[in-house]
């Protein structure tokens, strides 16, 4: 009788349990972009195939608990892949990572960002490491940039005990970044509470010199760092009235100076974090976010159900951004 009872009430948690996302296609209606399931931390890249791939974290925190309903804390359990070649019509990759595939972390798969590099494709991740017990940076490789990814060096490339504590403590390590300039230099930003910079070796697995630290205001994690017409940004989360919101700094140079350049949105209703990706495509430019306006399966909205969103965003003359507002009809859905 016993084993029956636990039998049924197991069948009873699969069928109760929210439907995992497929792959297929699917059209633009407005925000949140992807409506199948929990997304954040969104990260877009254009791949030399011409498509805008966008990867993110698959948010799957239903633990409610009594007057804490849906938030408490996250269960980011893998890395999704979307693309698009119009911003209206999408493609569902399916998961392209997840964070036990590295032999090193135990789970979370927290921000991400993808980059291609000759014809191969580099996926920063931040995740669990499981020994030592910290948060860690890894990147892994593919040919296709859809994946499968695997690990690429077989250990971490950033770890607690290369970056000063500070008050974040173990949480340092988190929310990658990268870029190449110009010259064809390698840099990779990150950081929870701090800032850092480094730069890559050549070969995208390797730091090629000392850790650096980004003096940036009101700072708190998810740094978004790109170059365009000539100017470094720094997109990132800030700290709003009890909220994050998303703020830039701008630069000549990527090591700075940098000079603040104030909130690019508000924060997002209910949400406590969001987390920007911005990208050029389509003749247009992007912002990418999470915010929390999808309900699914009868679980409401809440701060550990996250969902991706896209809104249009505008530069003035002077290469300073105009300030976006987050829509529910999103950019492209006429």
């Amino acid at each position: 009788m016993k084993r029956g009872i636990i039998l049924l009430t197991a069948l009873l948690a699969v069928a109760c349990a929210p439907k995992q996302p497929e792959p297929g296609t699917f059209v633009f209606a407005g925000n949140p972009l992807i409506r199948d399931c929990y997304t954040a931390d969104p990260a877009p890249m254009v791949a030399s195939d011409g498509r805008l791939y966008l990867f993110c974290g698959h948010d799957e925190q239903f633990d409610d608990k009594p007057g804490y309903e849906g938030k408490y804390g996250f269960n980011i359990t893998e890395w999704l892949c979307y693309s698009t070649d119009d911003m209206k019509t999408w493609k569902a990759h399916g998961v392209a990572m997840k964070p036990t595939d590295f032999s090193w972390a135990v789970g979370e798969a927290w921000a991400s960002q993808c980059i291609e590099v000759d014809g191969k494709y580099y996926f920063f991740v931040s995740c669990q490491s499981g020994d030592p017990d910290c948060k860690a940076i890894g990147v892994a490789v593919a040919d296709r940039p859809e994946g499968p990814y695997k690990d690429a060096i077989g250990r971490a490339l950033i770890l607690d005990d290369m970056t000063p504590n500070g008050p974040r403590g173990w949480w340092n390590d988190f929310d990658p970044t990268v870029m190449i300039d110009d010259d064809g230099t390698p840099w990779l930003c990150w950081g929870n509470g701090t800032c850092f910079l480094a730069k890559l070796k050549r070969n995208m697995v390797e730091l090629d010199g000392e850790i650096q630290i980004l003096p940036m205001e009101n700072y708190v994690e998810g740094p978004w760092l790109f170059k365009r017409d000539g100017h470094y940004y720094n997109v990132y989360a800030s700290m709003g009235k009890g909220l994050e919101t998303i703020s830039y700094a701008m630069a000549d140079s990527v090591e700075g100076p940098w000079e603040f350049k104030g909130e690019l949105t508000g924060s997002a209703p209910q949400s406590f974090t969001i987390h920007p990706g911005v990208i050029d495509y389509a003749g247009k430019s992007w912002l990418f976010y999470h915010g929390t306006a999808l309900s699914l399966e009868g679980y409401g909205p809440a701060t550990g159900r996250r969902s991706v969103c896209v809104d249009e965003l505008h530069y003035n003359p002077d290469g300073t951004m105009q300030p976006v507002v987050q829509t529910l009809s999103g950019p492209v859905a006429e």
